[in-house]
């Protein structure tokens, strides 16, 4: 009779342990919390497929020299910024600075000669030929006089556009020469994302359509134009090239992008975003059954706009809790407010 007694007992104090250590937080009973809810809807939302890019200037320059010269001046580093026309470096270049000064020489001495032409032939001491001829020699004079101001123009390398300085490959004092690169200037006004697109998904795509671009620092993707598309696959790839222009300041040069290319539609079942809260890894919502919360694990999917897609947990049609209080347990009585 002991024996039994204690077995009694012994699964007694079981008994009351497992129900202190219920992890599961079910409210039977309490006073009834007022919550929001929505339906969850049954629709059809469009497939996206994410295609890698990178981020790059529509306009991009490698500056370089078109006369030999030593860089006199190069004020600008890395990262600084330029305006369009800003003078870039100066070159010290005293071989074409000769050249003008003797362009000039040969200029004023063939303008005084076609003057004097021009007296002797009103005279009748020459005839009309001397005249021509010194005037011919007067617009060849001219033209190297022009030339040789506009190489000594090239002595400042002045920037084609606006943007910053990205590349920089030599320092004050080096020897420029035509075709050195000099410096790398990137337009940061005009950017681009650029990727490759499976053939198959290019084909309902045009110039002038819209294409979401997310970046892994930005929660929302940015919209942009398709401002290039290719028109031929690659052979390999079986892809196309295409360009996406960006908004002013929404990326980076270099940076890393993804392109949102819609591929078709899908049924999926949607909810507001905040019905769904998160407990360490799990996912989970409360469904209003019988005037009680009941607490559901799900799986989320796609994001579509401020609703999110359950993949698993739930109907369409079941009403889901929106922004659960904090005291809401499962099985917890609750009134639907308007």
């Amino acid at each position: 009779m002991i024996p039994r007694l204690l077995f009694l007992v012994a699964g007694g104090l079981a008994l009351t342990a497992c129900r202190r250590s219920d992890p599961t937080g079910v409210a039977t009973s309490g006073p009834t919390l007022p919550v929001h809810a929505a339906l969850v809807s049954a629709e059809r939302i469009p497939l996206l497929t994410e295609v890698p890019a990178t981020i790059r200037p529509a306009e991009r320059a490698v500056i370089a020299a078109k006369l030999t010269g030593t860089i006199a001046n190069l004020p600008w580093g890395l990262g600084q910024s330029v305006r369009a026309g800003e003078v870039l470096l100066t070159l010290s270049a005293p071989e074409t600075e000769a050249r003008v000064r003797q362009a000039q020489a040969q200029l004023a001495e063939a303008g005084r000669a076609a003057e004097r032409e021009r007296t002797l032939v009103t005279k009748g001491v020459n005839p009309p030929d001397a005249l021509r001829d010194a005037e011919d020699r007067l617009r060849f004079a001219q033209a190297s006089l022009a030339e040789a101001e506009a190489m000594l123009a090239y002595a400042e390398v002045r920037a084609p556009f606006a943007g910053v300085v990205t590349e920089k490959h030599v320092l004050s004092g080096d020897l420029a020469t035509p075709g050195l690169p000099l410096l790398a200037i990137e337009s940061t006004q005009h950017l681009r994302a650029e990727g490759t697109i499976p053939e198959r998904l290019a084909a309902s795509l045009h110039i002038g359509d819209s294409l979401d671009v997310t970046f892994d620092d930005a929660p929302v993707p940015v919209t942009g134009k398709i401002e290039e598309l290719s028109s031929a696959a690659d052979a390999v790839s079986r892809s196309l090239l295409v360009k996406v222009a960006l908004p002013a300041g929404s990326a980076r040069s270099g940076q890393f992008a993804r392109l949102l290319v819609p591929a078709g539609e899908a049924d999926a079942l949607l909810v507001p975003l905040g019905a769904v809260s998160r407990f360490g890894q799990m996912e989970r919502v409360f469904v209003i059954e019988q005037a009680r919360a009941v607490l559901r694990l799900v799986k989320t999917g796609r994001s579509s706009g401020s609703r999110v897609e359950l993949l698993s947990g739930v109907n369409a049609g079941e009403q889901v809790v929106l922004a659960p209080p904090a005291a809401l347990r499962d099985g917890a009585p609750v009134a639907v407010q308007p």
